[in-house]
């Protein structure tokens, strides 16, 4: 749903996935987009993580699936998402995730759009992959940082839905989501201003200490701490 969220599991996907090319493409990459979209469209396999930038106008061939983690903000983006895959006699599915509190957009999109829907049945025996992603964010402070950033930027989103009876920010599980995003702390922001997460445990580390992997850019925040102090 936002660049910040593109940018985050672009950069998770890319350390989780190590057989298979990853790219990430989102509205802020103005002059790369095309260059990124060209490369993509050439390769052989791979997953291209992006936002609704690429979600109507373009063609890419043998999309095999179309994976949305978030519910579109608007219907008529849901189709023209799944649009991307089954193109031109082509055989391909798309997937929305959803969750219990949703599910009633099922019958939204079957109403606005014509849009019948199947069950997927969730996989069973799936790796949790949380652990390893936070062992990311402590050792690189780029990580860490793009992780708050995707969750702010998705708490955000979900806010401004279209469908906000469907997508109530205040039925949102907070914690589960910051675990979701594999986060350390919970980040300050308005929406959680005076709500506490026993559910969620943030990890047992000053964050203040985790360093860029960049060795210019850890210089430079340094640099800004010795200032500030």
């Amino acid at each position: 749903s936002t660049c910040a969220c593109v940018e985050y599991y672009g950069k998770a996907l890319e350390s989780l996935i190590k057989q298979v090319k990853i790219m990430s493409i989102h509205g802020k990459m103005k002059h790369k987009r095309n260059k990124i979209f060209t490369a993509f469209r050439k390769l052989p396999g791979g997953i291209l993580v992006c936002t609704d930038v690429m979600a109507r106008g373009i063609d890419i061939p043998e999309v095999h699936w179309v994976l949305q983690y978030d519910p579109p903000s608007s219907a008529s983006a849901f189709v023209h998402r799944c649009g991307r895959t089954a193109r031109i006699g082509n055989v391909g599915s798309a997937l929305v995730f959803l969750l219990p509190m949703e599910e009633s957009y099922i019958n939204f999109l079957s109403i606005n759009q014509k849009c019948p829907m199947q069950e997927m049945k969730p996989q069973t025996n799936v790796l949790d992959l949380l652990p390893k992603l936070q062992s990311m964010a402590l050792a690189d402070r780029a990580v860490f940082e793009k992780g708050m950033k995707a969750f702010v930027s998705y708490v955000q989103a979900y806010a401004k839905h279209e469908c906000n009876l469907i997508f109530r920010i205040k039925d949102l599980d907070f914690a589960s989501l910051a675990r979701g995003f594999a986060l350390l702390k919970m980040p300050k922001m308005p929406e959680l201003r005076g709500k506490c997460f026993p559910d969620f445990t943030p990890v047992a580390v000053n964050t203040e200490s985790i360093s860029f992997k960049d060795k210019n850019r850890e210089k430079q925040r340094q640099k800004k701490l010795e200032e500030q102090r």
